[in-house]
């Protein structure tokens, strides 16, 4: 996204606060804060250096534990070794059923893990992302739709990071940063707004100027197919509408 200086009548560059003053694409002026944006910078560059050499050292300690899926299993297995006698060791029937129990039983504890965590995942991103867009401001006071609607067709594009927060992509896979705090991931409420604002037809959704209510009128639409969003009579209709007109 491009930025441009605002100029005055003079030609010179216009500053709030110190700073000089960018508008944006869509018309929004910001000053930009060139000392914050380079103390981030610098954060941001000292993080990644410290995650890649932390990387870099788990790997080269786990590198001795290659091959080795469930580290529980495998203590659990040089257990079972070690209490068998030599009979059974000799014994190559007795060892296959015991290498036998002990892959069902990883399997199972697998399977039970995976399902747990699958779970727990589900129910943080319904509360985290399901309750951001219940909970917005800017849905409710900009947008012609019911938060679930918004949710069916924007939801797609927020996701959680690992640490545990709500962050989001434009439809090219690019994530979505703050304008108004450079260098860091937009919130909810700023990645909203800006998933709205490249929405080919966002006036069909957005509230007019100085409107607030629950939404569009009852259109008087026939048999056929809703012409504009104000016809659609339900979510169902709204969601396929807009999935149709992106």
């Amino acid at each position: 996204m491009t930025m441009k200086l605002k100029l005055d009548e003079n030609n010179n560059v216009v500053v709030k606060d110190g700073m000089p003053v960018y508008v944006h694409e869509d018309g929004k002026e910001i000053p930009f804060d060139a000392n914050k944006a380079t103390v981030k910078i610098a954060e941001l560059n000292g993080e990644a250096k410290q995650h890649r050499e932390a990387k870099e050292a788990v790997e080269a300690k786990l590198k001795a534990f290659e091959g080795i899926e469930d580290p529980k299993a495998a203590i659990k297995a040089l257990e079972t070794v070690k209490n068998l006698d030599d009979k059974k060791l000799i014994d190559a029937g007795e060892v296959e059923k015991v290498k036998a129990e002990m892959r069902k039983t990883f399997d199972e504890q697998l399977a039970e893990s995976k399902s747990h965590a699958e779970k727990l995942q589900s129910q943080l991103h319904a509360e985290l992302i399901g309750g951001s867009f219940a909970r917005s401001k800017y849905a409710a006071e900009h947008l012609n739709l019911p938060s679930d609607v918004v949710q069916a067709f924007f939801g797609k594009h927020f996701s959680i990071s690992d640490e545990g927060k709500v962050v989001a992509k434009f439809a090219d896979g690019n994530e979505i940063y703050s304008r108004s705090r450079p260098g860091e991931k937009a919130d909810f409420e700023e990645a909203l707004e800006a998933l709205v604002g490249a929405y080919p037809n966002k006036d069909a959704i957005l509230k007019p100027s100085g409107t607030s209510g629950s939404g569009a009128g009852t259109g008087t639409g026939g048999g056929n197919a809703p012409k504009s969003l104000a016809e659609c009579k339900t979510d169902a209709e709204k969601i396929a509408y807009m999935q149709q007109h992106s």
